[in-house]
């Protein structure tokens, strides 16, 4: 599907099936139904919605589009824009998460931007998630200086050990996130310091997109295959690399439209017993104003959730 005919699609379903989710969504006499949110047969993960699409809703309509839309969680943003602010996490974060769970939705990772135990919003919102049986986090990102990668490596890292021994003292797991770009993306850079801490508390939070930009061929399957071990969430999203005017770069997709070998992926989760939080991102454009944007967002959800359904199923399935 072309970008042309992406934005048809899109138009389509926000004035057609996305109306009628959102209708569902807020209609207070329909409730989630039992097992509207229930994962594909054979895998027992949680299949949440990345909060940051629908910056708008609050806990309850947040919960109620989620949860009509078929996904079982939400992955939260607990960070500066999120949808609980940091500084306010332990008085904000324990009614969010019940209005949310009150829609019969999950929420088992948290999305942060922490990266040391020494932010002073680290340990309330860390205590504040461990108390509310919030099991997962994402840490914020470390970057390179490119000056000297190795001191900015080990300068990262002992943040990094910091941040996890308090995680673990607060009783919550810290998946650390491959981003491109940054330390860690490959993978490789990382994996040392995570492979030294307990695997309790400290594993991965793997993004199949970002490990194809770092290695497009093996080196993508290498990583995934290096963090099966200690996987404890998967981020899902799609690329594929458009050459412009200012040379190549990085183009967001609907999944299945992009670079990344999805039947590949689902089986290799399938072959390692994974059965964690699932968390699909929304990073391409989607087109909309005027009210439009949040139905158009609704609807590319509920496209990416189908295929994401079917992908799990096949690979589980066969496993």
């Amino acid at each position: 599907m072309d970008a042309k005919s992406r934005r048809g699609f899109l138009s389509a379903a926000a004035r057609g099936t996305a109306g009628a989710l959102v209708a569902r969504a807020y209609a207070p006499e329909n409730p989630p139904a039992e097992g509207r949110g229930a994962a594909p047969s054979g895998f027992r993960g949680t299949l949440c919605l990345f909060s940051k699409h629908l910056p708008d809703l609050r806990a309850t309509e947040l919960g109620r589009a989620v949860a009509a839309l078929g996904f079982g969680g939400v992955d939260l943003t607990v960070r500066p824009g999120g949808h609980v602010t940091p500084e306010r996490a332990a008085l904000e974060l324990p009614p969010f998460l019940a209005a949310v769970r009150e829609q019969g939705l999950e929420v088992p990772m948290i999305t942060t931007g922490l990266l040391s135990a020494a932010d002073s919003t680290a340990r309330p919102m860390l205590e504040t998630a461990g108390r509310h049986r919030v099991p997962f986090f994402k840490p914020g990102y470390y970057r390179y200086a490119f000056v000297d990668v190795r001191s900015e490596l080990e300068s990262a890292s002992a943040d990094l050990r910091g941040l996890a021994a308090l995680a673990a003292r607060c009783g919550v797991q810290l998946g650390y996130h491959n981003h491109a770009g940054y330390i860690g993306g490959p993978v490789w850079d990382i994996a040392r310091v995570i492979e030294a801490l307990d695997p309790r508390w400290v594993g991965y939070y793997f993004d199949v997109r970002h490990a194809v930009v770092e290695g497009g061929d093996g080196g993508w399957r290498a990583a995934l295959n290096l963090v099966a071990p200690r996987l404890k969430m998967v981020a899902v999203k799609d690329f594929f690399w458009e050459k412009g005017p200012q040379g190549w770069r990085q183009r967001n997709c609907p999944l299945g439209e992009g670079m990344v070998d999805w039947k590949e992926f689902f089986a290799a989760l399938a072959r390692g017993g994974f059965h964690g939080p699932v968390s699909l991102h929304l990073e391409y454009d989607i087109p909309g104003g005027a009210g439009l944007k949040q139905e158009n967002t609704l609807a590319a959800a509920a496209r990416d959730l189908a295929f994401l359904k079917a992908g799990l199923a096949g690979a589980y399935a066969d496993a």
